[in-house]
């Protein structure tokens, strides 16, 4: 049984990738700031696997640091880190952006990812196996109006996922990235800042992607054989091309 690490485990995608790792065998160590959420979660999947949830915030490198410290010896024996915890805040143009929202991504999709990578990281240098998955976004790949900081951010996690791709290499650690397009979680409520019809509008005349979408192709790339490592996918909705080019009246149902 293989011990996986989803951080942002309270929703989305997180949850989805907890949900459909414990349905395929593996044990769950899931992070997160929410408390309830994380305890909820871990009560829903308890009959299938072992799960150990971890509160903390990602953006403060010393709880990271107490979180993996408090590991014990059978759970830190890690086969799979999921970097998955990140957001966009706002959506401005660059000279009416808010610093707290810059700061918010930066301290979240960049900078925690890497607090949790260089402590994780070297658990599965030491057993000489293991698989990180960044999730990046097709943010990562092209750059939109008003997605300034945001993209720059997931532009970040595409140039961290091929340099630990490197450095990893002669440890015998595979690192890939899960890409998505426009997947309907909670990240454009997180955007709007909690406005529910705002939120809705981006995904408006199309059917987007759920977080069990991008669950399945995450599962996808851990189930390779041992030779085989997916650097990246990328996954969007039938009716994006990319994100400049979106058919809203594709899907008839809505």
């Amino acid at each position: 049984m293989q011990t996986a690490v989803i951080t942002g485990s309270t929703a989305g995608i997180g949850e989805a990738a907890a949900k459909l790792l414990a349905r395929n065998g593996y044990r769950l160590i899931i992070t997160g700031r929410r408390k309830d959420k994380l305890i909820k979660l871990q009560q829903e999947l308890q009959d299938l696997t072992e799960v150990l949830p971890l509160v903390f915030d990602i953006r403060k490198r010393d709880e990271v640091d107490r979180a993996v410290d408090k590991l014990t010896s059978g759970w830190r024996e890690i086969d799979v880190l999921i970097n998955n915890a990140g957001l966009a805040a706002g959506l401005e143009p660059l000279h009416e952006g808010s610093v707290e929202d810059w700061e918010q991504m930066i301290d979240t999709n960049v900078k925690g990812l890497l607090y949790i990578t260089r402590r994780i990281a070297p658990l599965m240098i030491k057993r000489g196996k293991g698989h990180i998955v960044n999730i990046d976004s097709i943010a990562g790949k092209e750059v939109y109006e008003n997605g300034n900081v945001y993209c720059a951010t997931k532009h970040a996690v595409d140039a961290l996922s091929k340099g630990m791709r490197i450095d990893m290499l002669r440890h015998g650690i595979k690192v890939s990235m899960v890409s998505p397009g426009m997947a309907e979680t909670e990240f454009s409520l997180v955007r709007f800042r909690g406005d529910k019809e705002l939120a809705k509008n981006p995904y408006r005349g199309v059917e987007p992607l759920t977080g069990e979408d991008v669950a399945e192709a995450i599962l996808f790339v851990l189930t390779r054989p041992a030779h085989v490592n997916i650097n990246d996918i990328i996954v969007t909705p039938a009716a994006q091309a990319n994100s400049f080019y979106i058919n809203r009246r594709m899907n008839k149902n809505i």
